[in-house]
Order: C-alpha cells, then structure tokens, then sequence
C-alpha cells in the first residue's frame, strides 16, 4: 500500500514514495522502471492520479513562512486543490506573480492602504485573498510578516484532477483555455468570494506538494501598465515552457 509520494518528477515520468513498510519505491508511468535501489513496478497515468488524489495533503503553515519572492517560486509546481460539493478539481501551478505591499505602486495595498479588500493581506501568510476584477474571481496567496501587506497572485494552472468538471466549469472553451489565466482558474476550480480570508492550509481550498520545476523563467507582471517603474520589476514566475502558461 503506498501512503505518500514524496516527489513527483513530471517531465520524466518518474515517480518516488514510501510504502506502507517504509521501504522506498519508485515506478514509470506505463513504462518499465528501471531503478535498482527500490521497489519498481509499473502503473498506469489514471492509477497514478487516483493515488494521488488518496495522499493529497495541505502543505504546513511553516512553508508560506518565506520572503515573498522565494514563496512567489516555491509556488510553482505546487497543487491548487478545492473540494467542493460538484467534486474536487486539482491543477499544478505554473504562474505566480507577487507584490510587495507598501511600497509597490502595482499593488492593493500600495501605501499601506487598509480597506474591507484588503484587511486579509494584513493577516499572517497562508491565507486566502480573492477579489473581483472585470467580474472575474482572482485568487492570492498572503505572504509576508503580520502587518506587511504582501500576496502573490496565482496566474496559471495545469490542469490535474476533477478534468471532466473543469470542462464543465469551462465549457465551450479548449483544454488549453481552461485555466491559463486568473479568472479562468477560479472558474475551474470553483473558487469564489465565499473563500476569502480562509486558510490554505485547511481543506477544502488548500495547497499540496507537488514536483519541482526543472527550469523557472521571471518578467514583468501583466496588466499594470499605470503604476510607473513597478510594472518593469520582473516579479512574474512561470514554470519555462509549459503551455498553460498565461502569455
């Protein structure tokens, strides 16, 4: 019985975990595994998702404890994950950008600016902040210290879990219109309102671990053409050549 996957290397197909003994295993996705210091077996990609979906845990408050723009990066390959009533919908992150409070004209809370909007980036990191842009949900992790106002927007998503409700979710569009932008996201996944000012560490909208990006491109954040030099900071992540990547 396997009780966690401890890394996912997703470009080779290789997965690595624990079984239920504590010895190490590690297999291919429906190829033949060729390790020789662990169990080996081969599974299918559909068997792989349903164990996954069995170990899916929040990662611990400790990891949003990181400066911004580290916590900006370690976000990526993560796993976006909402339960919901219709069913769970997962996807890996593969865009954030972040934003650095006071002193960032692009963002919310520039000059310390304290609203009903944004009263949860004044909060400890880890929690939820969403806000509506052009009637789209957008979702944000809180980082910093209490009291810095910083977030980190979560821009893009590869889609992993729950395909047939995205689908649903984002019917009319292509699967590679699903969650390649902020707004497109939170429709897929069903984010909301009703989650501000939760815990990403709480089901039922939570972060897992997920695999480390091989390579991880940075640039100018998008859609902040009138905050002066801060729209040329290259704050803007994104997991190198994956194509659900926002632009």
């Amino acid at each position: 019985m396997i009780l966690e996957l401890e890394s996912i290397y997703q470009n080779s197909g290789k997965y690595i975990g624990t079984q239920e003994n504590g010895l190490k295993f590690s297999c291919a996705i429906n190829k033949r595994c060729l390790s020789t210091d662990t169990v080996c077996f081969t599974v299918s990609l559909k068997g792989m998702r349903k164990i996954m979906k069995m170990n899916h845990r929040p990662l611990p408050i400790e990891f949003y404890y990181q400066p911004t723009l580290e916590l900006a990066q370690s976000l990526l390959g993560c796993l976006l994950i909402h339960e919901t009533p219709e069913g769970i919908a997962a996807g890996y992150i593969v865009e954030t950008e972040a934003y650095m409070g006071a002193g960032d004209r692009a963002a919310h809370s520039f000059g310390n600016r304290r609203t009903r909007r944004t009263e949860v980036m004044f909060a400890e990191p880890g929690r939820v902040y969403t806000f509506v842009m052009h009637r789209h949900t957008l979702v944000n992790v809180v980082s910093g210290a209490v009291e810095v106002p910083e977030a980190i927007l979560i821009r893009a998503l590869d889609p992993l879990e729950g395909l047939d409700l995205i689908g649903e979710r984002r019917a009319g569009r292509k699967r590679g219109e699903w969650t390649n932008g902020p707004g497109k996201l939170t429709e897929a996944l069903g984010i909301t309102m009703e989650d501000y000012g939760k815990k990403f560490t709480e089901r039922p909208l939570f972060i897992s671990s997920g695999y480390s990006p091989e390579d991880i491109s940075s640039g100018p954040r998008i859609g902040i053409e009138n905050t002066g030099e801060a729209r040329f900071r290259p704050w803007r992540f994104w997991v190198t050549g994956n194509h659900n990547v926002s632009k």
